[in-house]
């Protein structure tokens, strides 16, 4: 017969606790999920290590190795049914909608628009199965030594109003990422502005922001409406040599802390997603196992 070894019941007991820490936090409502990827590519080893934690939410973005998006719909429906079994529901579908270089105005420019259009139609089909309203989607990516202008802002907030418009009864969130037209928080709340549909916010990151060279919290935070905060990316990062590189979550010099109070006093009631970045060499889901555990410590004391 077989009996667990001491570490296995040890390990067995510490996830058990965790779990039972995890309802007793004050946050227990937290919408807290994982970029499951980031754990690993197999939904069904996320969605255990998901379950295992206490987490009901997951960002979906590359199943089984490849892009959502470019799974068939057997795969997509297979992979729903792996959360629903594990208790785990779909906080938001990453796509890679509009994350590419702002297509020239010629009949070329316009092929590879409606190559867009045709990955936002399979993103809409995909977060249905996954019983989504939000995808993450982009405002366009600047090319080598580009900056942005007011000819391509005036043309990107014409293409999102146009996505909105394709998209009714979902929510399109755009993240600020770098080197994209939309980076820090200033820029986010300035496209905030211009492009008004209901259906189109933000996926507010941070740490994306502190790379533009912003202060995110609560310099770049300031400048956004918080109503239109649709999910929001966590992580932590440091400076280092110039740069800002991703570290463990409690290691850095991201204020979680502060950027969670601010958005529950602002009334947000949307999701949020731990995505982890930083890479230890024992492995992603050891770093992302890492990153919870340091955020989980910032949630105590929100």
């Amino acid at each position: 017969m077989y009996r667990q070894t001491r570490r296995e019941l040890l390990a067995g007991s510490a996830l058990a606790l965790f779990a039972r820490r995890m309802e007793a936090l004050p946050l227990a409502q937290i919408k807290l999920g994982i970029t499951t990827d980031e754990i690993d590519d197999d939904v069904l080893t996320a969605a255990k290590f998901l379950h295992q934690y206490g987490l009901k939410w997951a960002e979906v973005r590359n199943i089984w190795g490849p892009y959502n998006t470019s799974q068939p719909m057997e795969k997509i429906r297979e992979a729903a049914k792996i959360f629903d079994d594990n208790g785990i529901r779909v906080s938001i579908e990453g796509t890679g909608f509009f994350k590419i270089p702002l297509p020239p105005e010629t009949p070329e420019g316009q092929k590879t628009l409606d190559e867009q259009w045709k990955l936002l139609d399979a993103s809409l089909e995909r977060a249905k199965a996954f019983g989504t309203t939000k995808l993450r989607v982009f405002t366009f990516m600047l090319r080598r030594g580009e900056t942005p202008s007011e000819k391509s802002y005036a043309r990107i907030d014409e293409l999102m109003r146009e996505a909105a418009r394709r998209s009714k009864g979902y929510r399109l969130a755009v993240e600020n990422i770098g080197g994209g037209h939309v980076w820090s928080g200033v820029q986010a709340g300035e496209f905030l502005k211009r492009v008004k549909e209901d259906n189109v916010g933000i996926t507010w990151d941070p740490n994306n922001a502190a790379e533009s060279g912003e202060t995110p919290f609560p310099d770049g935070y300031r400048h956004l409406d918080p109503a239109r905060v649709f999910h929001v990316h966590l992580r932590d990062f440091k400076h280092q040599d110039g740069k800002v590189v991703w570290t463990a979550v409690g290691e850095g010099e991201a204020d979680n802390l502060g950027q969670i109070r601010a958005l529950f006093k602002d009334g947000y009631k949307e999701t949020f997603t731990l995505e982890t970045h930083w890479r230890d060499p024992k492995g992603k889901m050891y770093s992302t196992e890492t990153s919870l555990k340091g955020l989980l410590k910032v949630v105590e004391r929100v």
